[in-house]
């Protein structure tokens, strides 16, 4: 069993976390700031890629922080926010890990609006720093999607790696089997099966849609 001290530690890491990988709105300034003052708080390996993020968001216009997010999240799709798909694809068994999120969520007295699915890492990440000893296993279970996730903001030179990092320095050193399902994960891709939830594919996985299309 985890200490106390360092399940409320992760607490703030994650909600700090959560604020950054939301999108860069009039409000994200704001959130911005907040992070900062949790990043002191934190071991190097957790705070040090918030302040860098930081960095990279200081020299940087808002406008083109959010045009980034975008392209990164939204258009390119070589990245995922949705963690149920890298277990699940677009298949009838994310359907069912989507209702147990919700589930879980609401045996904690938590809820999430209609317009968010509960997988998003933000909203995971935020649950989490509610919840710290549910959400912590929370984000275990998907820990080989959340690897393969900073892979592809590494390999994309994305400043959002910084904030996957700082996730990932949260949870414990990759196991043997996590490290072989990150890799089987990266060669093949999820189960291909579809059920209507393509919006939600990751990019890695599947080509680049038209520049310009809906968020």
């Amino acid at each position: 069993m985890r200490p106390l001290a360092t399940d409320a530690r992760n607490a703030l890491a994650w909600q700090a976390q959560s604020l950054l990988l939301a999108y860069p709105d009039d409000q994200f300034e704001h959130r911005l700031t907040l992070a900062l003052k949790v990043a002191p708080t934190q071991p190097k390996t957790v705070g040090g890629p918030l302040v860098r993020f930081a960095e990279h968001v200081a020299r940087t216009q808002p406008q083109e922080l959010a045009a980034d997010y975008v392209a990164t999240f939204d258009h390119r799709r070589r990245c995922c926010l949705f963690l149920t798909y890298y277990a699940h694809g677009d298949t009838r068994k994310r359907g069912m890990a989507l209702l147990r999120l919700k589930q879980t969520y609401a045996e904690a007295g938590w809820r999430v609006t209609d317009d968010e699915l509960p997988d998003h890492l933000a909203v995971v990440l935020e649950f989490a720093a509610a919840e710290p000893t549910l959400g912590h296993r929370l984000l275990n279970d998907h820990r080989a999607g959340l690897e393969l996730l900073r892979l592809a903001l590494r390999d994309s030179a994305s400043p959002w790696a910084s904030v996957l990092e700082s996730v990932s320095a949260t949870l414990p050193g990759l196991r043997g089997d996590e490290r072989e399902a990150v890799m089987r994960l990266a060669a093949q891709g999820p189960p291909e099966e579809q059920v209507g939830l393509g919006p939600y594919a990751p990019p890695q996985f599947l080509p680049d849609p038209v520049v310009g299309g809906p968020r």
